[in-house]
């Protein structure tokens, strides 16, 4: 790699401690005010914060400016409500707050590759990192794209990483077109008839009526979906009463979505809400159902995947780059960004370690000049001299 070790042991330096004191959402303000500082620093041409309230971008121009190419790299900053459990050293000082899906990495990775960046600027046109808050669910790709990130900065295409546990060290896997699922959100809430338990025939049980609408969503991806098109619908919870011998009158229930298709989207959502709205009335309760379109699916463009397979494969092998991964269930909210502008996001080893999500979950450090050295090259070889 083209990193000295000096400086990839400093890199794991701030990415573990990044790791010890992780934020969520867009209350990312140690980290936000961590990285800008690094960007000024390194000699960044500019840097501007409070993009998308938390966000933080660098701007640095190469040696040459024929070129009027702008290239967009981005990481994502925030960290999840987990306690963790690894027992590291680097362990998380804040309760219930851990960096359990890698952002740290993605962090310390893009600030390894602009710090490269600033000091050889061996490129024709201008590279911006792009430092995003709340990609676990609180949309901030899209709160820094509606504040202009594109054309303030005047990005033409944009290219992010993402830690992958199972994938080997050294080795990167992606696909054009779908990678990442789009990912809605729903709430149901029934009101049946409270009665004491020795009286259920006086009640409409609402946690009756929530256990078959939990069954009967379940129909929609085995009746509605066709067995060639990809559907998840997933509930996470259902909540009523407090007391054994209580049936009560409110109940609570509820889950996610997940598609490709924008026709699939529009189904999965019709028939979630008919199917608990009939279901209720057929027990005789009533089910007000609330439904939030989150994040729309992650599709990474042909012509910008293609370069980043090979700028991936000219690092480390053609054998040690998959360009047909299958699709991703999960969602990421890198899609707005790749709504925006033409990109491409790219997974990387993280080796044989616990999943993304996972309280034992930790970075693995073996996998930062990898990334690093990928993120330089999609600049030096996109903006050749």
């Amino acid at each position: 790699m083209s990193v000295m070790k000096g400086e990839y042991d400093e890199v794991i330096e701030w990415r573990r401690d990044l790791h010890a004191h992780p934020e969520l959402q867009f209350d990312v303000h140690r980290t936000s005010s961590f990285v800008a500082t690094k960007l000024r620093e390194f000699g960044c041409d500019e840097v501007a914060t409070g993009i998308g309230r938390t966000g933080v971008v660098g701007v640095i121009h190469g040696k040459k400016q024929t070129s009027s190419k702008i290239i967009g790299l981005r990481a994502d900053m925030d960290a999840l409500p987990i306690e963790e459990a690894t027992n590291a050293p680097w362990a998380s000082k804040a309760k219930g707050v851990m960096h359990a899906c890698g952002h740290d990495g993605h962090t310390a990775m893009l600030l390894g590759s602009a710090r490269e960046l600033a000091r050889t600027r061996a490129f024709d046109g201008t590279a911006v990192v792009v430092f995003q808050p709340a990609e676990e669910g609180g949309g901030g790709g899209k709160a820094m794209v509606d504040d202009g990130l594109m054309t303030r900065f005047g990005i033409n295409e944009i290219y992010a990483m993402h830690t992958e546990p199972g994938l080997p060290i050294g080795r990167f896997a992606t696909a054009s077109g779908p990678f990442g699922a789009s990912a809605d959100g729903f709430r149901i809430r029934i009101e049946g008839k409270g009665a004491h338990g020795a009286s259920p025939h006086v009640s409409v049980d609402p946690l009756v009526v929530g256990a078959n609408i939990v069954l009967a969503l379940q129909t929609i991806v085995s009746r509605n979906i066709h067995p060639r098109q990809c559907a998840v619908v997933t509930v996470g919870f259902l909540n009523g009463g407090k007391a054994g011998n209580v049936i009560p009158q409110f109940a609570e229930m509820g889950g996610t979505t997940r598609t490709f298709d924008p026709a699939v989207r529009d189904l999965v959502e019709t028939r979630v809400c008919a199917i608990a709205e009939k279901v209720a009335e057929a027990y005789g309760a009533n089910a007000t159902v609330s439904y939030r379109r989150m994040f729309p699916p992650t599709v990474n463009h042909t012509k910008e995947t293609a370069f980043a397979v090979q700028v991936a494969r000219a690092l480390v092998g053609n054998d040690n780059v998959d360009d047909a991964l299958e699709p991703l269930m999960g969602s990421e909210d890198f899609a707005f960004m790749l709504e925006a502008r033409p990109g491409n996001i790219m997974l990387i080893g993280n080796g044989d370690t616990a999943s993304v999500h996972d309280a034992r979950y930790d970075f693995n450090d073996d996998a930062i000049p990898f990334g690093i050295a990928y993120f330089k090259n999609i600049v030096e070889r996109g903006l050749s001299l």
